[in-house]
């Protein structure tokens, strides 16, 4: 489940410019929150431009150390465009720069490190497809998986806090499967419910799902004039 930072519950361009400030305690703590919810699509990035697993870490690991060390945020400002953009384009020339250091320094050697959790990075790597994706379009699918996956954060800690955390886990795989899933009455029986109830819960789950996925891309765009382009870009890098 996503831990937010305390005093950053508005926007994710609240955290952006909160990080950009200053090297204080705050901002450092905005720059993990965002390393948290933008690390693996940079880290699918990363490998799928040639890197290997250790490397991927200590490149994107030395990445969010040198935007809090340079306050590169400073310069990601809504207006400019979506912050996704502004990251990857600092990641870009950020690799080039790498590149042409000298390889006897230590990747992020006298950096203040970011805490990643990165545990899993490699499986959930080893799961993409095995297909032709430029680093970029990995890049956009990376994304907009970590998006549906905040989505479901959000509505796992939503019904964990009513209580129905069973409810949920045994509901959830109708979001992807529609009425393609389980029957209901498969599900009715080992929940102890009626089909109807089922029918209800899971007609108010994909309501709540809209819901939370719209609100989670809003927390990522400057306007909510964006968010529908924002939605189709986000099915579109699904494929």
């Amino acid at each position: 489940m996503e831990h937010r930072p305390q005093g950053f519950r508005t926007t994710r361009w609240s955290v952006v410019l909160a990080a950009g400030k200053s090297t204080t305690r705050e901002s450092r703590a905005a720059l993990e929150h965002l390393a948290e919810s933008y690390w693996y699509p940079l880290y699918s990035y990363v490998r799928r431009r040639g890197h290997g697993e250790e490397e991927a870490r200590d490149l994107t690991q030395a990445f969010f150390a040198l935007l809090l060390e340079r306050d590169d945020l400073a310069g990601a400002a809504p207006e400019r465009g979506r912050f996704r953009a502004f990251l990857l384009t600092a990641l870009k020339h950020f690799l080039v720069n790498e590149a042409e250091r000298a390889r006897a320094v230590k990747r992020g050697g006298g950096r203040a490190p970011v805490s990643i959790e990165a545990g899993d990075a490699d499986t959930r790597y080893s799961l993409e497809p095995a297909d032709e994706l430029t680093p970029e379009k990995q890049f956009e699918r990376a994304w907009a998986r970590s998006v549906l996956d905040r989505t479901l954060d959000r509505l796992r800690a939503e019904y964990e806090g009513r209580g129905k955390s069973e409810l949920f886990e045994r509901l959830k795989d109708y979001l992807i499967a529609g009425d393609e899933g389980m029957p209901y009455k498969a599900v009715a029986d080992e929940l102890g419910l009626s089909e109807g109830a089922i029918k209800v819960a899971v007609h108010r789950l994909r309501v709540r799902y809209r819901k939370a996925l719209r609100a989670e891309i809003l927390d990522t765009v400057s306007d909510p004039s964006e968010v529908e382009d924002e939605m189709r870009q986000l099915f579109e890098a699904l494929g």
